[in-house]
């Protein structure tokens, strides 16, 4: 099989393009740098013959003749600006990646005669303050940051991709991922930051009173998903989360547990103000991964946070 991944240097992308290697696939890259790292890739990716196309997903002319170019039987589709501050900041930048970036590489996927697009978008952050808690994929989208929008909207062109030309399409909704190569420095992550703050001696910061939950499912299970997308021929929308809700208070609770001098050393929160569009309560009802793909989240919050921990610098 070829597989192109977009996003392929960033955290789940570069763990996605590893398993991809691991199948025996060959694997083209599409990433601008800017916020995946080419030192994920070095870390056995390129050994083994991948290759990354240093390509911007909202140059529709240079993607398109590179898919052409490198012709993959499956496209998955991580490339994405993920920033949620950034996002209510700058909404137009937002979407011109999220989803003009989405529509470009459909379009070349629909030119070069791709088999299969894997779109990875985000379950709480589409539904918003959901009143059914965990939230089936029918819950109607209400998102509170202008990322979910877009995501959103992403969703719906490969709907109509999937309407038009019988494009094969699949969206993965994820939840809070976590786990190895998550940047502890950047925006989206809190066990990454947290866990960067334990190494660090400092103290996190919880916005708000702690309470809020996420469902948070580790990197390994969200490629097992992928994988499994990837090689079925379901469309539409599925959730890939655990289906039990975690507060960042929990969070700060394994942290404790996992390195018990971690108050010594400064590990002790301290609160801010909640921030604007965050959303108190998000989990996935996880019953159509589970029935139509075969997927079942097995790394539980514990191991992952201990591998999570160990992997940090």
């Amino acid at each position: 099989m070829r597989a192109l991944v977009t996003g392929g240097a960033g955290f789940i992308g570069s763990n996605l393009v590893d398993a991809l290697l691991d199948q025996g696939a060959e694997v083209d890259v599409v990433d601008t740098l800017v916020t995946g790292r080419r030192s994920n890739l070095e870390a056995g990716a390129f050994d083994r013959g991948a290759r990354l196309h240093e390509v911007d997903i909202t140059d529709a002319k240079t993607l398109t003749e590179l898919v052409g170019d490198v012709a993959p039987d499956v496209i998955w589709h991580l490339a994405a600006q993920i920033d949620v501050r950034r996002s209510i900041e700058d909404p137009a930048f937002d979407a011109s990646v999220n989803v003009v970036g989405t529509v470009n590489v459909l379009e070349a996927a629909r030119v070069a005669g791709v088999g299969r697009v894997v779109n990875t978008s985000t379950g709480g952050a589409i539904y918003g303050d959901a009143d059914v808690i965990p939230s089936p994929e029918g819950t109607t989208p209400l998102p509170m940051a202008a990322y979910g929008q877009s995501k959103f909207c992403a969703e719906r062109y490969l709907g109509w991709f999937g309407r038009l030309y019988g494009q094969s399409n699949v969206t993965l909704r994820l939840g809070n991922v976590f786990g190895p190569r998550q940047d502890p420095l950047g925006e989206a992550g809190v066990i990454a930051i947290f866990c960067g703050k334990l190494r660090a001696g400092e103290a996190p910061t919880i916005y708000g009173n702690g309470e809020q939950t996420r469902d948070y499912v580790y990197v390994g299970d969200v490629v097992r998903a992928q994988l499994a997308a990837g090689q079925s021929s379901v469309t539409g929308e599925i959730n890939v989360g655990t289906g039990r809700e975690t507060t960042v208070l929990d969070i700060v609770e394994v942290m404790k547990e996992l390195d018990p001098d971690a108050v010594a050393r400064g590990f002790e929160p301290v609160f801010a103000e909640a921030r604007l569009g965050e959303i108190e309560r998000s989990c996935l009802d996880v019953s159509r991964a589970r029935d139509e793909l075969g997927f079942v989240a097995e790394i539980g919050l514990r191991e992952g946070m201990r591998a999570t921990l160990d992997a940090t610098p």
